[in-house]
């Protein structure tokens, strides 16, 4: 069965709400969409129809396993062209995503396979999310908010919590990206504000609001 590329937008954007809460709400997903919650309703009656979508008076809507394996195989799509447009073709890790959303609606199979062979089946994306391979299997990241690090605790990079691109930005402003080696030097009360100290540089301060934006692995 093939789907229409806003039907695709929907189940993905379903997916990634399902993160935080089991069930999604029509308001949630209108919010999300940038659409009026009429529109959603329909749409999500017509997914409903396609057996990707099971609903819950009162509670709201859930991807059925068959709406869970479209969103995998969606989300696998968009970070193996993210990593591919970073990896490959030089774009800088706060211009891919636009791409990748357009990028992501290729439907071959085959050339989303022999994507990741050439790529060499890497696991997590350019912003450290992980890729689910070809069983919709993702790999655990056993990570931290870097505002939650103790302090002396080395620790590398691992994720953000978002893709904004005026974050990403301000990340590469500071040279801070994925594989980064930091430590929390000191912690001030005052604002939460926390200084930090990358191998090879004076330390320097970044603000609560940065910290809790990205995620560590100790080493």
């Amino acid at each position: 069965m093939s789907f229409s590329v806003t039907e695709e937008n929907y189940i993905k954007a379903i997916f990634h709400l399902q993160q935080e809460e089991d069930t999604v709400s029509t308001n949630d997903l209108a919010a999300v969409l940038h659409t009026k919650p009429a529109s959603v309703t329909d749409m999500l009656k017509k997914l409903k129809a396609k057996k990707l979508l099971s609903y819950e008076k009162y509670k709201g809507f859930c991807l059925s396993a068959e709406g869970k394996k479209l969103a995998l195989a969606i989300v696998r799509k968009h970070r193996l062209w993210e990593y591919f447009l970073v990896d490959t073709l030089q774009f800088g890790w706060d211009e891919v995503h636009e791409v990748a959303e357009e990028l992501e609606h290729i439907s071959s199979k085959k050339l989303v396979e022999k994507l990741d062979a050439f790529l060499g089946y890497p696991r997590f994306d350019p912003h450290g999310d992980p890729i689910p391979d070809s069983n919709g299997k993702m790999a655990l990241q056993l990570q931290v908010n870097l505002f939650d690090l103790p302090v002396s605790k080395p620790a590398s990079v691992s994720g953000v919590g978002s893709q904004s691109s005026e974050l990403l930005e301000l990340l590469r402003h500071k040279n801070i990206g994925i594989g980064t080696r930091l430590e929390v030097k000191r912690r001030f009360g005052f604002d939460h504000s926390i200084e930090i100290k990358i191998k090879g540089q004076q330390p320097f301060t970044i603000s609560q609001q940065l910290a809790q934006a990205l995620f560590v692995k100790p080493v």
